[in-house]
């Protein structure tokens, strides 16, 4: 889908990001959750795509992260990696995923790098997940380490809280932080965390910080797409942190309604956008059409009877058929044939509409009669052919 870029860029590794930090160059980073918005990002030049949990909100309308499960985060991780040719690729371990053991937190960041095909992970949680960390990392899977506010976690700290904003809760943040660099991490997202804290923790870490929410002194930043496109209606919270730098929601909302506007008024399809047929071939496809149409329509009696439909429960018996015939055509619910079903052993609905009775009494009109069980017939209706 879409053509690769005339120059295309140098793919970013683990290298790089070393790179830019140590320079001092910051570190861009977006979410995306799926081959668009993955292909945007990617195309914008993003350091880093991460496929952040934050999607079971805003790309599936959920209440909140816990909701999403692993086989859901894999189906994005893959739609993302399609796209992303050029940025360093993050997979957000879904909760309950990885908190029981490290072996089990070890394995589903397997299956994010084979299954889903990201070349990162990203956990959340400070000093009590270093060994999960270490157990990932040992294994050669790079780590995110997230820290500060866990939304994950959010029941536990009492909503979506800013963290570190007194001396014990900053000290804390710091702590994580550094348990998460002994661990193995090669970069840690700090979120909700006071400007000013942020900076402290950065200085006080060799690692990248990512920041959301948590000033602009750290190593680089993070946003939700869906977020910093505007792409929501308006009157949808959105966090302090957020710079809204566009309008996708009205954009897209003013193309889909002039859209549907061109439809009704039949301005769209124009010529331009239908594809053309020569003059000679259609000619004489019009007079296949009317020979077509005009053997259909010389069928015996055709537009003098009545067609009869109905919906039946079980069986359906039908008497005189032969005679019934080509006077009655029945309609099913797999299509319209001129023979009479008999011995239905499912329900197939024929037509809904007036009652039995009165389809009954229109073939009866016609010198035919039509046998049922009435139990059978749930509903009926005749007009003419």
């Amino acid at each position: 889908m879409g053509t690769p870029p005339a120059n295309p860029r140098k793919k970013v590794t683990i290298g790089t990001l070393r790179s830019l930090h140590k320079r001092g160059e910051p570190i861009t980073m977006i979410t995306a959750h799926d081959f668009p918005s993955a292909h945007v990002a990617d195309a914008a030049g993003m350091d880093m795509v991460l496929v952040g949990d934050s999607l079971a909100m805003v790309a599936l309308g959920m209440e909140d992260t816990s909701e999403i499960v692993l086989e859901e985060m894999l189906l994005h991780c893959r739609s993302v990696a399609r796209a992303t040719k050029a940025a360093f690729t993050v997979g957000d371990l879904s909760m309950g995923s990885y908190e029981i053991a490290p072996q089990q937190a070890l394995e589903t960041a397997i299956r994010f790098i084979k299954e889903g095909r990201m070349q990162g992970i990203k956990l959340e949680g400070g000093k009590e997940m270093a060994p999960t960390i270490a157990k990932i990392t040992t294994a050669g899977i790079p780590v995110l380490g997230h820290v500060g506010l866990t939304p994950q976690r959010q029941n536990a700290l009492g909503g979506f809280r800013v963290q570190g904003k007194t001396a014990l809760g900053a000290v804390k943040v710091l702590e994580d932080a550094l348990a998460v660099q002994e661990a193995g991490c090669f970069a840690v997202v700090l979120e909700a965390v006071p400007a000013e804290v942020a900076v402290i923790v950065t200085r006080k870490l060799s690692i990248p910080t990512i920041g959301i929410g948590a000033g602009n002194g750290c190593s680089g930043q993070v946003l939700v797409q869906v977020d910093m496109t505007g792409n929501f209606p308006p009157g949808r919270f959105l966090p302090k942190f957020v710079k809204k730098y566009g309008d996708v929601w009205a954009e897209s909302l003013k193309a889909i309604e002039a859209y549907r506007d061109d439809v009704k008024s039949r301005q769209y399809p124009a010529p331009e956008h239908t594809y053309p047929i020569p003059k000679d071939e259609l000619v004489v496809f019009a007079e296949h059409a009317n020979k077509l149409i005009g053997i259909l329509w010389a069928q015996p009696n055709r537009t003098h009877h009545p067609e009869v439909l109905f919906t039946y429960k079980n069986t359906l018996s039908l008497t005189a058929a032969p005679k019934l015939h080509p006077l009655l055509t029945v309609t099913t619910s797999t299509g319209r044939g001129r023979a009479a079903p008999t011995g239905l052993k499912r329900t197939l609905t024929f037509s809904c509409g007036n009652p039995p009775a009165a389809a009954r009494a229109a073939v009866a009109s016609c010198g035919k009669a039509i046998k049922t069980v009435d139990a059978d017939i749930v509903k009926g209706r005749c007009f003419s052919g």
